[in-house]
């Protein structure tokens, strides 16, 4: 059968794995660039954490929705709409949760719902089976399975399949990437440009580093995956508007791939720089209609 089409192209594209930003750092280096949990501390972090969810859960709280819709059947795996309106299809936004692919949940992740739905926008949060359960090339099919369960079925809850914008926070912004390279759409019937606009926050767009640091010890990462799992190295098929967000005190690690793939992905994309907010709490701006961060989603979905 040969290589699956993403390694394939990834060969064509670049032919040395080992040299990626960053390489000549130490395994000490890299940890301190790419582990934010421990750069918060661990008082601040659990702080963080239980945020996500009582905001999440003030969010939907009465919020017109359909929670645990199963968008894979060979996962298994659900997802919660917010924000739908009888007899009028709605723009929808995507959220995919972070938590290094192995933590967190969609009921962690809901936390700009009532937002999105005051500007008469859905809000669509899917689960992923977490590491080391799956592997990341499995927690990827599922993200883009849950893209095309919105587009192939959201019309009968509301959604409109045809302004499908995609978001997700840390490892969710590296699965947002995952989305917006080309080549898997076909397989799964869906239009190249199912995925109209995106909206990453200090995502990780060349994994190469991971097989590195801690993480790993839940991804099992070599080389040739990673690159082959990093949408900065895979072709993108087009472009479309992107904005790229990133917290002023994030991760050097997420703060220097945040800009590179924003050069990366051209014209097409914004970098927005979030002041006064670290790794974990800067997508809680989406709460916020005033934030800059919910002015940029919200330019996004008029836009497409």
């Amino acid at each position: 059968m040969g290589e699956p089409l993403e390694v394939a192209c990834w060969h064509h594209a670049r032919m040395d794995l080992h040299e990626w930003p960053g390489h000549d750092l130490t395994d000490a280096e890299l940890d301190v660039a790419y582990n934010v949990s421990a750069k918060a501390g661990e008082e601040l972090f659990a702080r963080h954490m239980a945020r996500y969810r009582s905001m999440s859960e003030a969010a939907v709280d009465g919020l017109p929705g359909r929670p645990g819709l199963v968008y894979d059947e060979a996962s298994g795996e659900a997802l919660d709409v917010w924000g739908i309106e009888d007899g009028r299809l709605r723009p929808v936004f995507v959220f995919v949760h972070g938590g290094y692919w192995r933590a967190l949940s969609r009921h962690d992740s809901a936390f700009m719902a009532r937002m999105l739905d005051g500007a008469g926008v859905a809000t669509v949060v899917p689960d992923y089976t977490l590491a080391p359960k799956a592997t990341l090339e499995e927690i990827v099919r599922q993200v883009r399975a849950a893209v095309a369960w919105v587009y192939r079925d959201g019309r009968e809850h509301g959604l409109d399949p045809d302004r499908i914008v995609v978001g997700g926070s840390s490892a969710g912004g590296h699965l947002t990437g995952m989305t917006m390279v080309g080549g898997w759409q076909e397989g799964l019937g869906l239009p190249a440009d199912v995925v109209k606009a995106v909206m990453p926050f200090s995502g990780l767009f060349d994994i190469r580093p991971i097989q590195r640091v801690y993480a790993n010890e839940w991804l099992h990462l070599d080389v040739e995956r990673a690159a082959a799992l990093s949408p900065e190295l895979l072709p993108a098929g087009r472009r479309f508007p992107a904005v790229i967000a990133v917290a002023e005190h994030d991760g050097t690690g997420f703060l220097e791939q945040s800009r590179r793939f924003h050069r990366h992905w051209g014209e097409a994309a914004e970098l927005l720089v979030v002041p006064e907010r670290d790794h974990f709490d800067v997508v809680l701006d989406l709460a916020d209609p005033r934030s800059a961060a919910s002015r940029a989603l919200l330019g996004l979905v008029r836009s497409v």
